[in-house]
């Protein structure tokens, strides 16, 4: 299978999305690095260079929904899409989420995702398919997180299932035209996002492990790519118990520190 060689990635400039624009670094790629952060963004393209890779960088905003599109269609054309920018928060001591929180994280994460998915896949319609049929590949990054309603992350739980759903539905509808849709819901990942979580990660894993076994996943066509495949399977089985038993469960838990970081 051969690696992508014109790669876009949101949410570039650290965490999972750094760690994602390594692994498709290589001599002949052209990765493409959206941010909010320029200082860092310019980091994460040193290190792209220094793998052999060209990079280009741009400060970008997902929740602008013209600028992305624009960015976009920018780099066309695309082999791999990744929609990774996303923002995390939760609740502190019992209290209810704020509005302006809940509305800043599903603008981040459900309509920059489309934001991001849908102008890749315009600009994918109009490339030529590979002899495999693929005219291009997107990953949307859900998360674990996707399958559980848990009191102290709603919007963050509720933001990746419904990216989580829109990718799962729309996937067998896009691969006939030559562009395969990946939902990509990884657990705990060693990241800037994480790093405010008041309790214990199971599988927490590195963040360049989690992009390899997501650039793999892609590269396989999977419609669903959730993993370690074990904390999947647990986040299903307490999503399907009684709600007020879930909530029990989950709201046993301590949350994340209220402030949203990027």
């Amino acid at each position: 299978m051969p690696s992508p060689s014109r790669v876009l990635v949101t949410g570039a400039s650290s965490g999972l999305g750094a760690a994602f624009a390594l692994a498709c670094a290589r001599p002949g790629a052209t990765l493409f690095l959206g941010g909010r952060d320029a200082q860092r963004l310019g980091l994460v393209a040193d290190a792209v260079r220094e793998r052999g890779a060209e990079a280009a960088i741009a400060l970008v905003d997902v929740r602008d929904g013209a600028a992305t599109e624009a960015w976009v269609r920018g780099a066309a054309p695309l082999d791999l899409v990744l929609a990774n920018a996303g923002i995390s928060a939760g609740t502190g001591g019992g209290q209810a989420e704020t509005a302006e929180q809940a509305r800043a994280i599903f603008a981040t994460n459900l309509d920059g995702a489309l934001n991001t998915g849908l102008a890749a896949a315009a600009v994918m319609r109009g490339q030529a398919p590979g002899a495999d049929g693929v005219r291009g590949r997107i990953g949307v990054v859900a998360s674990i997180a996707a399958f559980v309603p848990a009191p102290g992350a709603p919007s963050y739980c509720a933001s990746k299932a419904a990216v989580d759903a829109w990718a799962v539905a729309t996937a067998p509808v896009w691969r006939r035209e030559g562009i395969v849709l990946t939902s990509v819901c990884p657990g705990y990942v060693k990241t800037p996002m994480t790093a405010s979580n008041r309790f214990p990660m199971p599988g927490l894993m590195e963040a360049d492990r989690a992009a390899a076994i997501m650039l793999r996943g892609m590269l396989a066509g999977r419609q669903r790519l959730a993993f370690p495949g074990w904390l999947a399977v647990a986040a299903r089985l307490v999503g399907l118990l009684p709600a007020p038993l879930a909530t029990r469960m989950l709201g046993s838990q301590p949350g994340k520190e209220p402030a949203a970081s990027p």
